[in-house]
């Protein structure tokens, strides 16, 4: 009698995971969110390069003052205080693009720079304003990067500022390059039309210069001094020079940026005349 063997058959049968498997549907949402996070990121980067450095810096500004103890803030861009009317930030439209107050990351509540640029400009400051900047295209159409012109509380204010390859002073020094006194000789024919007295003021950036016994504070009125005689070699009467003063790094054009090479310049200040 033949023995007959049993044919055992083992079969295997495959759980299958909830989620489709590979370790289950979890590691697709932190990807997703991890997705939305990066896009939101960029989104931010790409809408940060779209703001003006002035912008920037008030919101700067506002979160640096906010307190939670207060009803609210100060805001963040202001509309009325400032009027800029320097072509370079007035659209065709005539709808100014840069409304926010200067301000000093250091200073505590309102800063002098604030203050200055509070008015409003008359028909008459527009007028200026406007023969000094066509004054300045016909004659010296390469420089007007470097000539800002705005309206100021009591004057008119003509700001030459250092630009890439253009300086009006070699670093470290208060002796005006031949393009500085090109530049001041053209601002001094402007404003030896108009009334008033003049106030002329020194700006450094924030790279700490120190030369012997020599600070920015030292260097940003010796810069004020010698562009003041620059305008009186050019005609401007020494009689109408009120004051010359050096601001150090203490009122910086632009304070998110304290070691930008605009933020060296001569401010010039027609000041309105009492008649």
């Amino acid at each position: 009698m033949e023995e007959r063997h049993q044919q055992i058959i083992i079969k295997k049968v495959k759980k299958k995971q909830a989620g489709g498997g590979h370790g289950g549907g979890s590691w697709k949402v932190a990807y997703a969110d991890f997705v939305t996070a990066m896009m939101a990121f960029f989104l931010l980067l790409w809408l940060l390069s779209m703001v003006s450095d002035q912008k920037r810096a008030a919101l700067s500004e506002y979160f640096r003052q906010y307190s939670i103890f207060q009803a609210s803030g100060s805001s963040a861009v202001t509309t009325k205080d400032t009027q800029q009317t320097d072509p370079k930030f007035i659209n065709e439209a005539g709808n100014e693009s840069l409304r926010a107050p200067y301000s000093n990351p250091r200073g505590k509540g309102e800063t002098e720079f604030k203050k200055k640029a509070k008015k409003k400009p008359t028909a008459t400051d527009e007028e200026v304003v406007k023969k000094i900047r066509t004054s300045i295209d016909d004659k010296m159409a390469g420089v007007r990067d470097q000539i800002l012109l705005d309206v100021i509380e009591g004057g008119i204010r003509i700001q030459v500022i250092d630009t890439e390859g253009s300086m009006m002073f070699p670093l470290g020094s208060a002796q005006p390059t031949p393009k500085a006194r090109e530049i001041l000789k053209l601002v001094a024919e402007n404003i030896n039309e108009l009334p008033g007295k003049v106030v002329v003021e020194g700006h450094t950036d924030s790279a700490p210069f120190k030369g012997g016994q020599i600070t920015n504070w030292e260097l940003s009125t010796a810069r004020a001094s010698a562009a003041r005689r620059v305008l009186e070699e050019n005609g401007t009467e020494s009689s109408r020079i009120a004051r010359v003063v050096g601001y150090a790094d203490q009122e910086l054009l632009l304070p998110l940026d304290p070691l930008d090479q605009r933020n060296r310049r001569i401010s010039i200040i027609v000041l309105q005349s009492k008649e």
